[in-house]
Formats: C-alpha cells, structure tokens, sequence
C-alpha cells in the first residue's frame, strides 16, 4: 500500500473518517468524522479560532445554511457556479472534464470548454472505466436547490460557501464595529457542493466544513499596523513569474511586499497569519508552499490571490486555503440585488474645506409649470451635474418621463463648504480555509513507520495541542492494586481538562503501539513500583523514551510537557527505552 492507502485506512480502522450511509450502500462525497476523527477537527478549529478570532479581534458569527435565491444570485453561483462535465457515451459515468486534462494542462480551469474539449479530443482522451467515446464538455451547476415552505412558492439553496452570510449582515456588522473601518467578521460551518465525481476522498466533499474571514478595508490604504511582526518570515512563494520557471523562491514577507510579488501589506499579513497557522496544527513546511494564481485563472475582481497548497502522496499538490484581495466586487454586487447602501461614512482626520456648486432651481416658475411633480422636477435638477444643465435644453427624469426644461429656470452658486468624510465602499480580504482537507493532510504529514523489534510501528506524530487524546493511563496488568491507583489519576488527569483514555486490553506494548498509531503523545504507567516507591512511569510516544515520576507530580508534569513548558528529558528520571530493550 502507499502512502495514502495506509492513512486512509488507519484513518477507517481507529475512528478518524468513516465513508457516510455505510448501512445503506453509502454515497460519494460524504463522510462521518468518528470518536477520534471529531475531537481531531474540533481543536483544528479552536486553534483557527485562537488566530482569527481571539488574536486579531475579529467577531464570529453562524448564518443559516439555507439561503433565498436574491443571495446567489448576487454572488454570481446562479450564473457561473459550475464545473466542466463530459459523460461516456457508452457506459454512461460522468466526469469533471477539466480533471481529465490535468496530467497535460497545468491550470485547466482557466480553458473554455471548447478548449477542454478539444485538448481531450487531441490527446485521445477515452473513458478511464471502459475506454469509451466521451461527450462534448457542458457547465453543470454545483448549487443544491431545495424549497423553503409549503406549495414550493419560495426557491432556496445550500451555501456553497459560507461568506454570503457575512456580506449580508454588513450594515449589522458595520453598527456592531461602531461604524469603524477595519473591521471582520468568520465564520465556520458546513457548506455544500454538488460535486461531479468526488473521488479523492475527503480532498473532495459534497458536504464540507469551511473557516472563512471577511475582512473590510478602507480601499485607500492596505498598509496593516502589524506588518512588522511578519515581515521578516521566510516562506516559499510560488509567485506567477516563479511558475514561469517551474521553480518557488524563498523569501521574507518584507521582500515579498517590496518586491511586489505580494500586492500589498495586509494581504501579505494574512498570507502570513495562514501560514503560521498550518504549521502550528501539524503541516510539514517542507510540503506546503503558497501559489499565486496566474492571470488567465484571477478572477476579475480580484486584486491578487494566494492558495496555501499541500503535497500529498499520489494527490500531488492539493488546495487547502486561499487567500484574496476580494476588492468592493461583493458588497457592490449585493448593493446591486437588494438595493441597500453597503458603504462606509469614513470621517477624515481633519475636516476639509472644498468648493462646490450649488444648483438652485426656481421653484416660483416650476410650481405652476408641473404642479404635483414640481418638486421632482426640482430634485431630479439638483441631483445633475453642472456640465448636464449646460446646454440649451436641460432634461431630467421623473417617475420614467423625460421632461425638457429651460435652462433660465435654473441658476447656480458657487459654496464653500466644509467636509468631514466621504462614502466608500470597503474592499474584502479574504482567508478561506477548507478544515476537512487541513486535517486529512495533518494526518498525511504526521504519518510515519519505523521497525522495534523486526516489527512495523505506525506512529501520527500529532502536534500535543491537536491530538484527540493527550495522555493514555495504562495499569501494566488488568489487576486491582493496579487499577485503582490507575483510575484515580484517569481522573485526576481529566478535572485538569486534559483528554486521556484508559486501555487495559493485551500486553502493554501492544497498548503502547495502539497508541502510538492514534498520536497519543504521552502514556502513564502504572506498575508494582507505583504501590512500593509511589512512581509511574511517563513514556514519549515519538522516541519511546520513558521517565519516572513522583505520582502526585504526575499531573504538573503531563500539563507542563504538553504546553510545550517543560522538555521530556527533565521531566524525570529515565528508564530504558523500547529501542534499548
């Protein structure tokens, strides 16, 4: 087996990933995260909330997953959320077109269809299950459709992001920040995809969790105060020119910035941020880099955008965040659906005076001309600019008519007046991190073997801080002189909030292996030197190495190793380690 066979079926076999609906036949696209695989995602999660949340002050909200149709239609999905298909004309299975081509076309998703078609047609590309003709490529949308209410009057969609949630609830965010820029909002939750053909196991879902930022800027200045807590973190960039070349650079985030290899600071801070944190929940830095997207595959309101990306065994280089320069592209779109003003009254630093003219129309002249619209007609004059009351018919539009005034029946002033701000639209930052692919690639880069005793060892080498279960209590023998003094630190252990397991099943190297194949980082031995001299011992799941303890310094030892405070080899006294058995 590979690699990735051996992740996925210890992932399987111990309760990290189940394949859903398993009593049924199952379903592609959807997996059950079990007993180990959920506490797993829920510290991946806290830790993205300690970044984004608690560190840099951002409010966390939770939107329905449902949303009415206004919603997507602003956001583009109902117009252009689709993938590429192509089906087989002879044993009917379909497939994402575009994945067909990429052992031939680096981007495929920035071909037309016509493109990807022919570009299979030109490499002989046939069925992968029976070899047969496929067809023409066509756009399938990936939105789930459902009806909100009886007699099917309202059209609703699961989310297939959970971002809108957040540009929606802008003005209730805007007042919650007290009208101040910047400001953001997450979000984390489960978004929806109706994919082609999810193959890749939890790399591709069609229910999936996402983390997501919003971070509303004033377009005027996307310098970041903080920038200099990042500047100086060397990472490899793989920047459009360096795609060019085929090769990344490495270089700090200052450099990155100066050089304009990165748009500007903020965007680079976050890129930053991103990368701290995949590294803190067990990312291997050897395997990740951050491509930026070339310009056939930008989208057009993007400023600039950056995609953390991971090497897998046989998946290759796989998505787990991007990062983009959004622009106002969002908060205008939905400005444009639901008619409510998105901006942002920014006050300047000192009021400033300007000039301006005023537009005086004269209303003793336009009573008795337009009676009931008079007023209209007065507003609608006010609302032009000087160079539309310049000619010799002036024509303004009220309730759909077009309406031809006299230039003499409107004059003009030039005002002085004082300005304290202007309206702007705020531009969006945007960190998006997919949690189901993070934590299939932890378990990826955590995975090693090694050989004890002629036999085989899997061991996840999980980060202390993400591992489902911190410390295992283990009696040397199912007796009850070891049981009790056992059970008794079982507890103490967990009213100190830490996440043990007590095992008392087979030998105690056979518990120690079970152990060390979940990522437990630390097992308590409990054995006849416990009851005579009052000691267990403390083994360390990555070098076996043991110590031995004072048993009511066991606690204060466990938290200490697992802050990270206190280095193993002064935890205690050693005992011979497995390898030296």
């Amino acid at each position: 087996m590979d690699r990735n066979e051996l992740v996925n079926e210890l992932a399987r076999r111990r309760g990290f990933l189940w394949p859903a609906f398993e009593l049924y036949g199952g379903a592609a696209g959807f997996y059950d995260y079990g007993p180990l695989g959920a506490p797993l995602k829920r510290r991946i999660e806290d830790i993205w909330r300690q970044y984004f949340v608690i560190s840099e002050g951002f409010a966390e909200i939770e939107a329905p997953t449902i949303g009415v149709e206004g919603i997507f239609q602003a956001s583009g999905h109902l117009s252009g959320f689709s993938d590429p298909l192509t089906g087989c004309k002879e044993c009917k299975e379909v497939y994402r077109a575009d994945h067909l081509i990429k052992h031939i076309v680096e981007v495929p998703d920035a071909l037309s269809n016509e493109e990807i078609f022919q570009c299979m047609q030109e490499n002989e590309i046939v069925c992968p299950e029976c070899g047969g003709e496929l067809s023409t490529v066509y756009e399938f949308n990936l939105m789930f459709k459902t009806m909100i209410g009886p007699e099917n009057k309202m059209a609703g969609y699961l989310r297939p992001e959970t971002a809108q949630g957040m540009f929606i609830n802008f003005p209730r965010l805007l007042r919650y920040f007290r009208g101040a820029l910047p400001f953001a909002a997450v979000q984390i939750g489960k978004s929806y995809r109706n994919e082609i053909s999810p193959r890749q196991g939890v790399i591709r879902l069609r229910e999936f969790t996402q983390a997501e930022a919003e971070i509303f800027i004033d377009p005027r200045d996307k310098s970041h105060p903080r920038f200099s807590d990042i500047q100086d973190i060397r990472m490899k960039f793989y920047s459009q020119e360096a795609q060019e070349r085929g090769e990344e650079e490495e270089m700090s985030f200052g450099q990155a910035v100066e050089r304009g290899v990165v748009a500007h600071q903020i965007l680079a801070y976050y890129v930053a941020r991103t990368y701290q944190y995949l590294l803190e929940v067990g990312i291997d830095p050897q395997r990740l880099r951050f491509r930026q997207h070339k310009a056939d595959e930008m989208a057009h309101y993007a400023a600039d955008c950056w995609d953390a990306e991971v090497l897998l065994d046989r998946l290759g280089w796989i998505e787990l965040v991007g990062v983009a320069d959004r622009t106002d592209y969002d908060l205008k779109a939905h400005t444009a659906i639901s008619k409510v003003n998105l901006s942002v009254f920014v006050h300047y630093d000192q009021p400033q005076k300007r000039k301006k003219i005023v537009v005086k129309p004269d209303f003793k002249a336009l009573g008795p001309m337009f009676k009931s619209k008079a007023k209209a007609v007065g507003e609608a004059l006010r609302s032009l600019a000087p160079e539309e009351l310049a000619g010799e018919k002036i024509q303004v539009s009220v309730d759909g008519e077009r309406i031809d005034i006299d230039p003499a029946l409107v004059s003009f002033e030039e005002v002085e007046e004082e300005v304290r701000g202007e309206e702007v639209v705020p531009h969006v930052i945007e960190p998006s991190f997919g949690i189901d692919r993070i934590l299939y690639s932890i378990l990826d880069h955590s995975y090693y073997e090694d050989e004890i005793d002629g036999e085989k060892r899997a061991v996840l080498r999980l980060k202390s801080q993400i591992a489902p279960i911190e410390v295992a209590v283990l009696p040397l023998m199912d007796r009850s002189e070891l049981v009790g003094p056992a059970k008794e630190i079982l507890e103490e252990l967990r009213s100190r909030g830490m996440r043990t397991d007590y095992d008392t099943s087979g030998s105690i190297g056979r518990r120690y292996r079970r152990n060390d194949e979940i990522g437990t980082p630390y097992e308590v031995t409990v054995d006849y030197e416990t009851i005579e001299e009052g000691t267990v011992t403390i083994r360390d799941r990555d070098s076996m190495s043991q110590v031995r303890v004072p048993r009511w310094q066991v606690a204060d030892k466990l938290q200490a190793l697992l802050n990270g405070a206190l280095p193993f080899q002064d935890a205690g006294d050693p005992v011979r380690s497995e390898k030296s058995n």
